[in-house]
């Protein structure tokens, strides 16, 4: 169980504060409707080894995700790439090399962008990590919508378990989040159980699911 202290520190992290929204204004990190609904996501895919388990889950339930892949994992696994997009889900740009905007130049990282879509041909970015520098936000969203979220599962954790994965889906989801899941080697651990039970939830709380869509 982890601590109170832990806890607190964490849910930074899991739901992102007011003043890290306001950093980037121009940012998707919740679309609340009418009607209660969540954006499902996933990073840093496709691999054969959890993607296609992935898309048999959500199969199974009838719900569509947004799936935000790594230029590189696309340009090694095309067949799981259109395996994704032939089951009906969106897909998202995630960098190249899934590099840290903090640590490299606008001009490397807008080029590595790039690459990516040239494999992957999505309106629709998220930075690695959920970080960019501010002069690459402003370069990226002149021809991409720049996609945050409202809610990080933490499945890639190894400090968690997939009960913990599930509490985080249960305490912070709400009308209009857009939850982060990873299909991911080192979230296979968790995700395996935690995804399906997370849906289940959802489901009976009444949530409706819903892919994310470029704004014009």
């Amino acid at each position: 169980m982890r601590s109170k202290f832990r806890k607190a520190f964490d849910s930074l992290i899991e739901q992102p504060p007011l003043l890290f929204r306001l950093l980037f204004p121009e940012a998707m990190f919740r679309i609340s409707g009418p009607r209660p609904r969540v954006f499902l996501t996933f990073d840093d895919g496709p691999i054969p080894e959890v993607t296609p388990w992935v898309l048999d889950v959500l199969d199974r339930y009838g719900i569509r995700a947004t799936f935000f892949m790594v230029g590189d994992n696309v340009r090694k696994h095309p067949e799981v790439f259109e395996m994704v997009r032939q089951r009906g889900h969106a897909v998202g740009n995630h960098t190249m090399h899934h590099l840290q905007g903090a640590g490299c130049t606008t001009r490397r990282y807008i080029a590595d962008v790039q690459q990516a879509n040239a494999l992957i041909g999505s309106h629709l970015f998220r930075p690695p990590h959920g970080w960019l520098r501010w002069a690459q936000a402003a370069a990226l969203k002149r021809s991409y919508n720049l996609v945050m979220y409202d809610l990080i599962t933490r499945d890639y954790s190894r400090r968690l378990t997939a009960d913990d994965v599930v509490e985080n889906v249960r305490r912070y989801a709400r009308n209009g989040s857009i939850i982060v899941f990873h299909d991911s080697l080192k979230s296979w651990p968790r995700l395996q159980s935690a995804l399906p039970r997370a849906i289940e939830w959802l489901l009976e709380q009444g949530y409706e699911f819903r892919t994310l869509q470029p704004r014009d």
